[in-house]
C-alpha cells in the first residue's frame, strides 16, 4: 500500500516565532508513526527551523527568501506581512515545489494564509487541513484544527465550507508523546508545598527579551534562598547573551539552557512555570504545572483569559502594554497552587496529536472537544 503523503506549509522566523513549525513537527511525527511520508515547505526567513525539520528526518523545501517589503493586498489577512511575499506568489512557489508529487494531505499553519491561497492549491492535493487560532478569516479546507480553550465550533460557522470538519479545543492540542508519558508522574508530584523550582520559558525566540525582564523582577522578589530557576530558550533568541549575563548575577541559583530536547521532564520536575500564553500552555496543562503567564502578542490574549477563567493560570504581564510590567504574585499560597495544578491538568491529556493523526489516516467520529 502506498504511504500517505503529507505536505506541511508553515514558517518560523524571529518575527513569527517557532510555535507554528514546532506543532507541525509534532503532528508530522504522529503521522510518521502511521507510515506517512512528510514534506515541509518553509520560506527562507531569518530564524527558520529548516535544520530542525531535517533532523527529524523530513524532506524540506526552502522557498526563496523575500527580496523586499510586502504591501498586503486589499482584504488580506491581518498577519499578511508575516509571509514575506504576496500570498499569490507564495501559492505559485508551493505549486512549483509540489509539481509531479501525489499529495494526500496539505497541512497549512500560517496566519497570513486564507481561503484564496488554499483554493489556489486545492486541485493539487487530496485534502487540506488548516491549523488556526484566530478565527479571523475564511478557509477553503476539509478539516480545521483550533486547539484553543474557549473556542467553539460556532466561531467558524461562517468561515468554513459546509462539509468541513472542525476539530476544536485542547482535546486536540498538538503535544509530543513524551508529555503524555510524563503525565502520571508529574501529577503525582503536585502537592500543597511551596515551590522550590521555577521554570522560565517564553518561546523559542522571545523577540522582546521578556526573559530578561522576568529575571530582573525575580531578582527583587522575596524568594526563598533555596529557590532554583531554570531558563529555557531557543538558540536564535536575540536576547540570549543578555539573559546569560543576567542569570550570572541574580541572587538565586539560575541555569540557562538552549534548544532542550527534554522539556517534558523539565516541566515535570518544576513546581511553577513562568511562560507564554501560546501553544506551550498545553504542555504545562498536560503535566499539571501551575503557571504565571506573560501575554506575548494580541492573539494570545483570548486564550490567556480562558486559562485564567478555568483556574489553570495567572497573568503577570502583557508585552502589548508599554512599558512592560511584570507583577509577581506571592509564593505563599501552596493550596492555591495545588488548585491551579488540578485545574490545568483537567484541560489537556496530551493525546491530541494522535487524535488528529487518526482523523487524517482514516475515518473517525472525533469532531470537537471541550
Amino acid at each position: 500500500m502506498t504511504a500517505l503523503s503529507v505536505v506541511f506549509r508553515a514558517d518560523a522566523s524571529l518575527r513569527i516565532g517557532s510555535g507554528h513549525v514546532m506543532r507541525c513537527l509534532t503532528l508530522a511525527a504522529a503521522l510518521q508513526r502511521h507510515g506517512a511520508e512528510i514534506h515541509f515547505l518553509c520560506r527562507d526567513l531569518p530564524g527558520h527551523l529548516g535544520a530542525r525539520i531535517q533532523q527529524a528526518g523530513h524532506r524540506l523545501t526552502l522557498l526563496p527568501a523575500p527580496t523586499g517589503d510586502v504591501v498586503p493586498a486589499p482584504g488580506a489577512p491581518a498577519h499578511a506581512a508575516w509571509l514575506g511575499v504576496p500570498a499569490d506568489e507564495d501559492a505559485r512557489d508551493c505549486a512549483a515545489a509540489l509539481a509531479g508529487l501525489e499529495v494526500d494531505w496539505l497541512v497549512v499553519d500560517h496566519y497570513a494564509l486564507d481561503q484564496r491561497w488554499e483554493g489556489a492549491l486545492r486541485d493539487r492535493v487530496g485534502a487540506i487541513l488548516a491549523i488556526d487560532d484566530l478565527a479571523d478569516r475564511r478557509h477553503d479546507v476539509d478539516v480545521l484544527l483550533d486547539q484553543n480553550l474557549g473556542r467553539r465550533v460556532e466561531d467558524y460557522h461562517d468561515l468554513l465550507p459546509t462539509p468541513a470538519t472542525p476539530l476544536i479545543g485542547p482535546r486536540f492540542a498538538l503535544l509530543r508523546p513524551e508529555f503524555a508519558q510524563w503525565r502520571q508522574l508529574a501529577l503525582a508530584r503536585r502537592d500543597a508545598g511551596l515551590p522550590e523550582r521555577i521554570l522560565v520559558s517564553l518561546g523559542g525566540t522571545d523577540p522582546d527579551n521578556v526573559t530578561s525582564a522576568v529575571l530582573a523582577t525575580l531578582s527583587t522578589a522575596p524568594l526563598p534562598a533555596s529557590i532554583k530557576v531554570d531558563v529555557v530558550m531557543g538558540a536564535s533568541a536575540p536576547g540570549l547573551v543578555e539573559v546569560r549575563e543576567r542569570a550570572s548575577t541574580v541572587p538565586f541559583e539560575c541555569s540557562v539552557e538552549v534548544n532542550v530536547t527534554d522539556m517534558a521532564r523539565r516541566l515535570c520536575e518544576a513546581d511553577l512555570a513562568i511562560g507564554a500564553a501560546g501553544g506551550s500552555a498545553w504542555e504545562r496543562c498536560c503535566l499539571g504545572l501551575p503557571t504565571w503567564m506573560v501575554v506575548l502578542a494580541d492573539n494570545q490574549r483570548p486564550g490567556a483569559r480562558a486559562l485564567v477563567e478555568a483556574g489553570a493560570a495567572m497573568i503577570i504581564g502583557d508585552v502589548t502594554e508599554r512599558p512592560l510590567r511584570i507583577d509577581l504574585p506571592a509564593l505563599d499560597d501552596p493550596v492555591g497552587m495545588l488548585r491551579m495544578a488540578r485545574a490545568a491538568s483537567a484541560l489537556c491529556d496530551g493525546l491530541g496529536a494522535e487524535r488528529v493523526a487518526q482523523h487524517m489516516v482514516g475515518p473517525t467520529s472525533e469532531k470537537s472537544g471541550p
